[in-house]
């Protein structure tokens, strides 16, 4: 069915059909929804670029990957976030578009797209502590939504996180609890906002019971497997290893998992392991019972809420700038247990 037969079927006028499904304010509650419910039963999908074509949008959102951030599209975590995101433009009536580009040349690429009329908008991911691409594109003025934070940015930008900080001291305090002392955290690249934010989470938890951090203890990388398999083979070799460490990735905890039984470790009983588990797609955290205790948020429903929130600031650009904290939950799994003694 196209938009002609819809709006014959209800005995409504093209331009009221479409605008209705498109939101407009001008048209009434009740009209809307006999609209959508109509487009639902009948399977009507709009025509991406008619809409563009009278909306004066391209209904594309972009995706820009600095060349140096390259190994994001293959990480999972990427992916989720963005199928997230994808379920939502869909529902919009928006396509997305991916475009890679040197380090250097990052502002003309965002002018380009934006000039052309490529994209409509564009989501930012991976913010580092200063990011420069909030700064780029908050001075052009253009719609997007960052997926992180940047705490060296002070202008202001719509943006949408986990509350890093405090779902690792969180974690950080329920080891403390358990008499966890010797406590690692094998943590992401610390130039990235979000590992800045959960090594001062973790920092915050030791000082609560009077413990000076480790160095030793305290690693920094790229979260792969390999990554946490690594470290925690090294550290299991100092003259006073952890009893629990902490992740900031499931992948890398199942690196970690791998290097304490190599060691011939009982995770949860000889060496307590938290990870952050982003509830990807492909990588779940068991069935029933957790397989680790986890600080839990979903990157893909976080992917849903960004896209909404940009296609919000792309039909109301001079609203108020919008932000959004989730909260991330502790959820208590079979890789934690009480400190084990030590003679």
């Amino acid at each position: 069915m196209n938009l002609k037969e819809l709006s014959e079927t209800l005995g409504l006028s093209q331009t009221t059909v479409s605008r209705a499904l498109n939101g407009y304010p001008e048209v009434n509650e009740g009209t809307r929804v006999r609209v959508q419910a109509a487009a639902v039963k009948h399977g009507y999908r709009p025509n991406s670029r008619a809409k563009g074509l009278a909306t004066g949008r391209s209904m594309v959102i972009g995706h820009v990957i600095p060349s140096s951030s390259r190994h994001e599209m293959v990480n999972p975590i990427f992916g989720d976030f963005v199928a997230g995101a994808v379920r939502k433009y869909a529902e919009y009536g928006y396509d997305m578009m991916f475009t890679n580009v040197e380090d250097t040349s990052i502002e003309d690429a965002y002018r380009s797209l934006f000039q052309r009329g490529a994209v409509d908008g564009v989501v930012l991911q991976g913010p580092k502590v200063r990011e420069p691409r909030i700064e780029v594109l908050n001075r052009m003025g253009v719609p997007f939504i960052v997926h992180g934070r940047s705490t060296g940015v002070e202008v202001p930008y719509d943006w949408i996180d986990v509350n890093n900080k405090s779902s690792f001291q969180r974690a950080t305090r329920f080891l403390t609890d358990l008499g966890h002392r010797r406590i690692a955290l094998i943590n992401g690249l610390e130039d990235m906002d979000f590992a800045q934010r959960r090594r001062a989470g973790y920092l915050e938890a030791l000082r609560e019971v009077k413990v000076t951090p480790d160095p030793e203890l305290m690693r920094s990388a790229e979260m792969t497997e390999v990554y946490g398999h690594h470290e925690t083979r090294d550290m299991l070799r100092l003259n006073d290893p952890p009893t629990a460490i902490l992740t900031s990735s499931m992948i890398s905890a199942v690196g970690v998992r791998r290097a304490l039984h190599e060691a011939g470790l009982e995770m949860g009983k000889d060496v307590s392991v938290i990870a952050h588990d982003d509830d990807l797609s492909y990588l779940k955290n068991g069935q029933d019972v957790p397989i680790f205790t986890a600080t839990r948020s979903s990157v893909r429903q976080a992917g849903e809420m960004a896209a909404e929130m940009l296609i919000d600031r792309i039909k109301s650009p001079n609203d108020p700038v919008k932000t959004r904290l989730l909260e991330a939950e502790l959820v208590v799994g079979g890789s934690t247990g009480p400190a084990p003694n030590r003679l």
